[in-house]
């Protein structure tokens, strides 16, 4: 199917789903688990009180970078030759360098904990395998009403 030219209209509601999306998933780990890790991140400081402006505006960034990452790689506005599958690997290969930056550099979790980065990647690849499910999904669902308007076409109705 032919994409339609995008604003930034339409980025900046990809940006706004997707922060909408990783902030729910926040409020709900807040809620479980915020008191107990509020000495261990950064990411729960208010405990399960909610999430702090910083959070939230960390999240903001990372929601912004995931769309730019989105349109480099899953679009064919900046890659065209290569297979699907390869595009899936490098972004999901960038996000996991870009989360990994995000670590150091905002102190989500303490760098030296080795089970905190064994959640990181348990929880990485979980997410990485759930947003692969629900594309595979959309993609099928896609290719059941093309082939329907194709039967439709050959059918002359």
């Amino acid at each position: 199917m032919m994409e339609q030219k995008k604003t930034i209209f339409h980025y900046i509601g990809q940006v706004f789903t997707t922060y909408g999306i990783i902030i729910s998933i926040f409020l709900v780990f807040t809620s479980l688990i915020g008191e107990s890790a509020s000495e261990f991140s950064t990411l729960y400081s208010l405990g399960n009180k909610g999430l702090s402006m910083e959070t939230l505006t960390q999240l903001l960034l990372l929601s912004m970078v995931t769309t730019v990452a989105q349109v480099v790689f899953l679009t064919d506005q900046w890659v065209k030759t290569m297979t699907m599958f390869v595009r899936n690997l490098l972004f999901f290969g960038t996000m996991c360098a870009i989360l990994i930056c995000f670590i150091f550099i905002f102190s989500w979790f303490p760098v030296n904990n080795g089970k905190a980065w064994i959640c990181f990647l348990l929880s990485f690849l979980v997410c990485t395998g759930i947003s692969v499910g629900i594309s595979k999904w959309e993609e099928h669902i896609e290719n059941k009403k093309m082939e329907q308007a194709l039967k439709k076409m050959k059918s002359g109705t």
